[in-house]
């Protein structure tokens, strides 16, 4: 009787942690963190009972894993809720240096971000598409666990200017493919927004999209470094899409 009720306190662990792991993969991380929490009060339930030495080892070591994701992910949720509810404005006053993507907005490439969606209208030229692939970099330099990376942009209107940022785009999209991230581009004729949206909620909106920068000599400070580079006047703001108060009804 009594290993019939550890085979079904065994079962219920199993199926609970399984749904854990799923609702984990999917950014639902309140919900996993409960779930891992149930599921590992279970199995330390079940390992009480058991005997052998190799299982008790098994069950230990699932044990410990799952603990420190949960602990992982009750820090993450603890923190999100508390940064969900500010709103950070930055506003960038014209030929001030300082202001690299990285420095804006590089903290929040964290490692649960997956996706990134950037919507910009003025991906076009030359130095539009290099402040894009800069954006690319510090996304692979910060060693988030990005896959993929979706482009949503305008396009020109002459027919030999498409094709050509078409081009630039593909070479950006196979050198991120080299790192493991896949680029989809899709093109909008009536796209006005200029946003970055991350996977973990949060939002950045830059009033001039990725081109806040002036053109600098390629034998100036500045050229490489964007953070010496000086800057148009814009407006940044970021916020988690759970400070967004809903419209619909309940």
């Amino acid at each position: 009787m009594a290993d019939d009720k550890t085979a079904g306190v065994e079962a219920s662990a199993i199926s609970i942690l399984k749904r854990a792991v799923e609702l984990d993969n999917t950014k639902r991380f309140d919900e996993s963190l409960t779930c891992y929490q149930e599921g590992v009060g279970l199995l330390m339930q079940v390992l009480k009972s058991v005997n052998d030495a190799g299982k008790r080892q098994r069950y230990r070591l699932k044990i410990e894993e799952y603990l420190a994701r949960a602990e992982e992910l009750k820090v993450f949720v603890k923190e999100e809720k508390e940064a969900s509810k500010q709103h950070e404005q930055i506003h960038i006053e014209p030929d001030t240096t300082g202001h690299s993507y990285d420095s804006l907005f590089g903290r929040y490439l964290n490692q649960h971000v997956t996706a990134v969606e950037v919507e910009d209208p003025y991906i076009r030229s030359h130095h539009q598409v290099q402040n894009f692939l800069r954006l690319c970099e510090l996304i692979v330099s910060r060693k988030s666990p990005v896959k993929t990376i979706t482009l949503t942009t305008g396009r020109d209107d002459e027919m030999s200017r498409q094709q050509q940022q078409h081009q630039w785009l593909l070479a950006v999209g196979k050198s991120l493919q080299s790192r493991g991230i896949r680029l989809q581009i899709i093109y909008s004729d009536t796209l006005h927004d200029r946003e970055i949206r991350l996977d973990t909620g949060w939002v950045i909106k830059i009033g001039r999209g990725l081109d806040i920068y002036k053109n600098c000599d390629k034998f100036s400070i500045g050229f490489c470094d964007m953070e010496l580079r000086p800057c148009h006047e814009t407006t940044v703001d970021i916020f988690h899409r759970k400070s967004m108060k809903s419209t619909c009804p309940s």
